[in-house]
């Protein structure tokens, strides 16, 4: 199966949601006949027909009769026979999900497209230009394009040397959106493939590792908080705004240390 993109040949086990995308309604036939004997296959056909539905409409066909395998056929279904148990085959016609408006696009199927067919969507389904779109459906088409918009006068937008001709000369696919005697420009080019990050578990010898070389602080001699003495004010720094505040580190108020005194003298 040429279309596929995995570096290996796929199987039914190792179909995904978003590597069904890849392949075509007879890849998919061909895919479960290759696993009928498969016992974890057996143990999980529901997992499977799942998988299948994300990219493909699948019609059960009851019965042989040709007009209607011919019914669906003309619409675009390939007919095919599954076993999903020992005894029983049946009739499936499939066909790939089209994707047509912007609301068909998901995180599994958008790197599955070209960016002629996104700029194709975006076209079928616009009129308002980049910003009428829903910022979900902005981050599913960001998570597998680069885009960029820019909004000029209709005579200036293919100026030589401007942004359009440079995007289009690095290889971006362009819609223009016209507004008024304005076009807005949305570039469009499919992000290149990164590997993504693995979690990395450290190893019990990794971890004495690390503890060796941790470098322990001695607190045992620091004097808490509030051992702290503060010192005298420094009549240098006492200014009109902070007068109250360097009064009260100095101690009592000699009114209300008198006034104390007297209250115990009574007493």
């Amino acid at each position: 199966m040429d279309q596929q993109t995995g570096k290996k040949a796929l199987t039914l086990k190792t179909l995904t949601k978003s590597s069904v995308w890849d392949i075509q309604e007879n890849d998919i036939f061909r895919l479960w006949e290759g696993a009928e004997k498969d016992a974890e296959v057996k143990d999980n056909v529901r997992h499977y027909v799942d998988i299948i539905r994300s990219a493909f409409m699948i019609e059960e066909i009851n019965g042989e009769s040709a007009i209607i395998k011919g019914k669906y056929e003309k619409q675009g279904y390939k007919v095919g026979q599954v076993r999903l148990d020992e005894d029983k085959k049946i009739t499936w016609a499939i066909k790939k999900k089209p994707i047509m408006r912007v609301t068909d696009l998901t995180y599994e199927n958008i790197r599955h497209i070209t960016a002629a067919k996104l700029v194709e969507v975006l076209d079928r389904n616009f009129g308002g230009g980049w910003d009428s779109l829903s910022q979900s459906i902005k981050d599913i088409i960001e998570s597998g394009f680069d885009i960029s918009t820019t909004t000029l006068p209709k005579d200036r937008l293919h100026k030589k040397g401007g942004m359009y001709e440079k995007k289009v000369d690095d290889g971006y696919d362009v819609l223009e959106v016209s507004k008024g005697t304005w076009v807005e420009a949305i570039f469009a080019k499919l992000k290149p493939e990164s590997e993504k990050p693995r979690m990395k578990f450290a190893s019990s010898r990794d971890e004495e590792d690390s503890d060796e070389d941790v470098e322990i602080e001695d607190t045992y001699n620091k004097p808490d908080e509030d051992d702290i003495e503060f010192g005298e004010p420094n009549d240098d720094e006492i200014t009109e705004e902070n007068y109250s505040t360097m009064m009260d580190l100095g101690g009592e108020d000699p009114d209300e240390e008198a006034a104390n005194l007297a209250e115990y003298g009574d007493e």
